[in-house]
């Protein structure tokens, strides 16, 4: 009978899960997807607590209390700038939580079957690579270390050679899976692999790195919930997997470049090549004379970046819309597929600072409309408007689709310095005719604009 109940729970969790997902992909519906999907998780925890053979209750439920409070007091107080490597972090702890699953029934010696220990050490691979290379997305999007790719020599090399160690130390567990000299060796392979896969990628390829790993979280998780004979495991692995894997390769999409490029070419670094001469100059204006640009323009285009995140602007942001509003200039936002740190970060953002989802625009809805735009301006955004992605065969990001900001009939961008971007190269949008800087910090810069406008 209890078994019964805990696979009618499992077969209503499932269902919610999927239901939830579904809701998460509209902006109106997603944070009570959140709660569907949150629900389940808290029925499939509560039931599975009934199932036979269980004990150590007091540990488990210490887990979830510490556990739960530390993500209830997380989840009040980062801020949505810090969204990014929280999200990281979060997928890192679902695939070192599956690693520690398999760790700990290989370590049982209770797998019946090869294939079951097979499925077993795939998701403790998997799941290991997820967790140390998460932490790694973690720390440097936190600032810990360098953003810029870290790469040494024969590092592509030495990848190889690990995990090639760690596949074999696993196929070797098949037969002595309860050896625990080897189950210590193949997790700490799969970390390091983790570690040195990440490193050499660099900030601009974060939401692409957030997806993937995002996606072999979930697989972990549906290959030990197989392992175990857990639907609830299986089905919920298997829907955060897939919806991974297809946001993944959106994102390289949005890049133009394949995921093997994302992954083992060190985009990012600066180089004499990549860094190239740009003719022209960059010219500046004062802010009282770009906040009359925008005051009587037909449309403003705002197209915001991880510049726009550091500062903390959006809120001047919305604050600078509703001036425009008020003054009957028509105004839109465009959102580039990679703008930030992961994706939908500009989007989480603006959302937060209470800009209607209906301003919001990605690139196929709004690049026809910057030959219409009488100003577009760019916060922070960099590689994501560099028409060089058009004209330069030769620059890392040729092919990449960006926004045709350069369209124009005027462009303003609030930019901290004359620094590059993630690709290493000049943006040959800031040298244009038609584009002015305005430097110094996004928010600072957007509130001044503002005051200027209200002495319009």
């Amino acid at each position: 009978m209890v078994e019964h109940l805990i696979q009618a729970a499992y077969f209503v969790t499932a269902l919610l899960f999927i239901l939830g997902l579904k809701r998460m992909s509209r902006p109106h519906t997603a944070r009570s997807g959140i709660v569907w999907a949150g629900a389940a998780m808290g029925i499939a925890v509560l039931v599975t607590l009934l199932s036979p053979g269980l004990h150590n209750f007091g540990l488990m439920i210490a887990a979830i209390v510490v556990g739960g409070a530390l993500a209830w007091i997380s989840g009040r107080k980062v801020p949505m700038t810090a969204m990014p490597q929280m999200v990281a972090i979060y997928n890192g702890m679902g695939g070192g939580a599956a690693g520690a699953i398999a760790a700990v029934e290989l370590l049982r010696g209770q797998i019946e079957s090869t294939g079951l220990i097979a499925l077993a050490v795939i998701g403790g691979l998997i799941g290991a690579i997820a967790f140390s290379g998460s932490m790694v997305a973690f720390a440097k999007l936190q600032g810990l270390i360098s953003e810029r790719p870290m790469v040494f020599p024969l590092q592509q090399v030495v990848n190889f050679i690990v995990l090639g160690a760690s596949v074999v130390l696993g196929v070797m567990l098949l037969t002595t899976s309860d050896n625990v000299t080897f189950i210590a060796a193949f997790f700490v392979a799969t970390l390091l692999f983790g570690i040195l896969m990440t490193l050499p990628i660099g900030g601009a390829d974060m939401p692409v790195v957030i997806s993937l790993y995002n996606a072999l979280t979930g697989m972990a998780v549906a290959f030990e919930g197989f392992a175990l004979g857990n639907a609830a495991m299986i089905v919920a692995g298997t829907v955060v997997g897939a919806a991974g894997t297809l946001l993944t390769q959106l994102m390289a999409r949005a890049m133009n470049r394949p995921l093997s490029n994302v992954l083992f070419s060190g985009f990012g670094q600066e180089s004499a090549a990549a860094a190239g001469e740009v003719k022209g100059s960059m010219k500046a204006i004062e802010i009282d004379d770009a906040a009359i640009m925008m005051g009587y323009a037909n449309k403003v285009i705002i197209v915001p970046g991880y510049g726009m995140a550091m500062a903390q602007a959006q809120h001047k942001v919305y604050e600078l819309m509703k001036q425009l509003e008020e003054r009957g200039v028509t105004v839109k936002f465009a959102i580039h597929p990679v703008a930030g740190r992961m994706p939908g970060h500009m989007n989480v953002l603006l959302a937060e600072a209470g800009v209607p989802y209906e301003k919001l625009f990605d690139l196929e809805e709004i690049n026809a409309e910057f030959q219409t735009a009488g100003v577009s301006i760019v916060i922070g955004a960099n590689d994501v408007v560099n028409p060089a992605a058009k004209t330069s065969p030769g620059s890392p990001i040729f092919g990449m689709p960006i926004l045709d900001v350069e369209a124009s009939e005027n462009v303003l961008v609030i930019k901290r310095g004359k620094g590059k971007g993630f690709a290493g190269i000049e943006n040959e949008l800031f040298y244009r005719d038609n584009t002015r800087m305005v430097y110094g910090d996004a928010q600072g810069v957007v509130n001044d604009l503002v005051q200027a406008l209200k002495k319009l």
